[in-house]
């Protein structure tokens, strides 16, 4: 994430390619900045239960729990300023779709009755990922809402 917020950067310095913000889109980033500083928080408070989510690949996963939560807060943190805004929501953008594969790990723990989860949750939750991702693009300033 920190490689995309410093390859980033360049973008916003020049603020002539940033899109003009509503007053829907502003309610929406505030939004989102909410959603993510709360779930960076949940990261560190729950780091051990979201450690048993994280696929067997991969090492560490305490750490890569409370790493993930980091990187919700700075992004939260980002979407909150004018010159981190487009960074931060292109950051959480591919954040959200470099999840997306241990949200799918989650739902199959689930599937075979690991985490308690009912399966609604995922049924709802994975395909709303797209739409998340599309969020952070949107409230970040990256693309237009149609």
């Amino acid at each position: 994430i920190s490689a995309c917020l410093v390859g980033s950067e360049m973008c916003i310095r020049d603020r002539m390619t940033m899109l003009p913000e509503t007053a829907w889109r502003k309610a929406a980033r505030l939004l989102l900045a909410a959603f993510f500083a709360l779930a960076g928080i949940a990261h560190f408070a729950y780091a051990d239960a979201l450690a048993r989510i994280v696929p067997p690949f991969i090492p560490a996963p305490v750490l890569v729990a409370q790493l993930t939560g980091l990187a919700e807060l700075v992004g939260a943190i980002g979407l909150m300023t004018g010159r981190f805004r487009r960074a931060a929501g292109m950051a959480l953008a591919l954040y959200c779709l470099c999840v997306w594969p241990a949200n799918f790990y989650h739902a199959l723990l689930d599937w075979r009755g690991g985490t308690g989860l009912p399966m609604a949750y995922h049924a709802i939750r994975l395909p709303l990922q797209p739409l998340l991702i599309a969020w952070c693009l949107w409230v970040g300033g990256s693309v237009r809402r149609r």
